[in-house]
């Protein structure tokens, strides 16, 4: 799941080598933290938040096969 967010990331941002997702346990969920350059924020969240909300859909289908809950969060 890791694996997937990141390829995702890097080809939507101008510097890839800064995407970084950490995954964080909670009680009943995983959630993962995408870390982005502060210049290609706008570019993974995008237009209303239409890019991210697209992210957060493949990743919660992925997630499907697994029986987990995940979310994803978009870290400065």
């Amino acid at each position: 799941m890791k694996d997937l967010i990141t390829v995702i990331a890097k080809a939507l941002v101008d510097h890839p080598e800064d995407v970084s997702v950490n995954a964080v346990e909670r009680s009943q969920e995983i959630v993962y933290e995408l870390t982005v350059n502060p210049t290609d924020i706008g570019k993974v969240i995008g237009k209303q938040g239409r890019i991210a909300k697209a992210l957060r859909t493949v990743v919660t289908s992925a997630a499907v096969k697994e029986n987990k809950r995940v979310s994803v969060e978009i870290v400065s």
